[in-house]
């Protein structure tokens, strides 16, 4: 289920996301005085996500893990739309606002890089949102303005900017979605991956035994795959190692497009 930021009240929304004080007359609900918090339903919400999926979620579920009833949330948040752009935001606090620059900008890009997928892996839900409309709260604000600022450290040319934060993104996401979905797929389809397999494998061989002949190169890559080893799952330790493997590539390709030491110019976006 794909779920899009931005569908509340944008004002409300807005105000909410960046804490603005609002006028005790301009409440989003009748109700007694204050005993809750956003923050509280909005960690509350996060705990309601990372326990299932998005699917889940609804007021009446963040309202029982608070103890109180769903009119009770009404006061401080106008409704689900609303609470899941808040919910986006601050899972996104978790990530550094900045990274540390003395080992060079590229040991910086792959602790931003790896730190976000990783912020998505502990919260798979957040893979649910699409990234087709920015929530554009503070903290997602900040993972970008992280990266933005290794960057700039790097010198690289103003052009490039934007496709290679869109293209660290992506490669971020990707991943991570690689990763949830095969952490996920032996549970939700009752069968085990290497079950899964061994059953096709076998099938594929005897189906169409020409299928090296005809894809000789796919069948060189998966010879190439190394055997399993130790506890983590095959599928999800090949996600990773594509993951960090296509992270020196893509920064291989930054690198090219850099200044020199030393060079003037700065960073426009």
């Amino acid at each position: 289920m794909v779920v899009y930021a931005g569908q509340g009240d944008p004002e409300k929304t807005l105000a909410l996301l960046w804490r603005v004080p609002v006028d005790e007359g301009a409440r989003t609900a009748p109700g007694p005085k204050p005993g809750l918090t956003v923050d509280a339903i909005v960690d509350a919400a996060i705990a309601v996500a990372d326990a299932g999926t998005m699917d889940g979620l609804s007021m009446r579920a963040v309202g029982e893990r608070l103890g109180r009833t769903a009119m009770s949330l009404y006061t401080y948040v106008p409704s689900k739309r609303e609470l899941v752009d808040l919910m986006y935001d601050q899972a996104h606090a978790e990530t550094p606002a900045e990274h540390d620059l003395s080992g060079g900008w590229r040991a910086a890009a792959e602790s931003w890089a790896h730190g976000l997928r990783a912020l998505y892996l502990r919260h798979p839900w957040l893979l649910q949102v699409s990234h087709a409309r920015p929530v554009l709260g503070p903290h997602e604000q900040g993972v970008l303005e992280a990266v933005l600022r290794i960057l700039d450290a790097a010198g690289l040319e103003p052009v490039a900017v934007r496709p290679a934060v869109g293209s660290l993104f992506s490669l971020v996401r990707g991943s991570a979605q690689a990763a949830a979905e095969a952490r996920s797929a032996a549970g939700t389809t009752g069968t085990p991956d290497r079950e899964w397999w061994t059953l096709r494998a076998g099938l594929l061989h005897r189906l169409v035994p020409d299928f090296a002949d005809r894809f000789p190169l796919s069948a060189r890559l998966s010879a190439q795959a190394p055997p399993s080893a130790g506890p983590e799952p095959r599928w999800e330790r090949e996600a990773r190692e594509a993951f960090t493997g296509g992270l020196a590539i893509l920064l291989d390709g930054i690198e090219s497009r850099t200044r020199p030491p030393g060079g003037s110019g700065t960073v426009i976006l």
